[in-house]
């Protein structure tokens, strides 16, 4: 038996295992981008004005969230598809379901962090010019957060609602519609 037929087309196992990568990798790199972006901006405001830096320095940060968002998501993933071990009862396709679930919720979190690095760095170039407005600042780069967790939300919940909904069942216990009409007396 080979690779793809045991991890793609007998199992879901591979299909799980790819969306769990796909989602900690976009969540990453959106995470590592958004926090740059944020984090030039920052180092900027501080160069000038050293005391802003306990103010700046939350708003530098805020992106890294969708990073840990994505982290989520594929232990979820691993968790509900048996990546971590076990004898595997996921089907091919639960395992393309969450491939789907990991690389879109994980599209989301790169895309959320980078936008909200840009909306971070908007704010932290408030701050330095008006210290005092700090406190509404860090409202402005929480909005675009919000969809970074209605994506993590949403993909908890289709994890586990797949995880649970779409049984696996191995091909040779499969009742053919026939068969199931012969056991059942109809057409005798």
């Amino acid at each position: 038996m080979g690779f793809i037929e045991t991890y793609f087309l007998q199992t879901g196992l591979g299909w799980a295992a790819a969306g769990a990568m796909f989602a900690v990798m976009f969540g990453g790199i959106g995470s590592a981008k958004g926090i740059r972006i944020a984090a030039a901006e920052a180092a900027g405001a501080v160069s000038e004005k050293p005391d802003l830096f306990g103010k700046v320095l939350v708003l530098a940060a805020l992106p890294g969230t969708q990073g840990f968002y994505s982290l989520v998501i594929m232990f979820m993933i691993a968790v509900f598809g048996g990546i971590f071990g076990g004898p595997v009862t996921i089907s091919p396709i639960v395992g393309v379901s969450f491939f789907f679930v990991g690389l879109l919720a994980g599209i989301v979190e790169w895309k959320s962090a980078i936008n909200q690095g840009e909306v971070s760095a908007a704010s932290i170039n408030l701050i330095t010019k008006r210290p005092e407005e700090s406190g509404r600042a860090i409202l402005f780069p929480v909005l675009v957060e919000t969809y970074a967790v209605v994506a993590l939300l949403a993909a908890i919940l289709l994890i586990v609602f797949l995880s649970g909904a779409l049984q696996y069942v191995p091909a040779d216990q499969l009742i053919k519609p026939a068969e199931a009409a012969a056991a059942a007396g109809v057409g005798q």
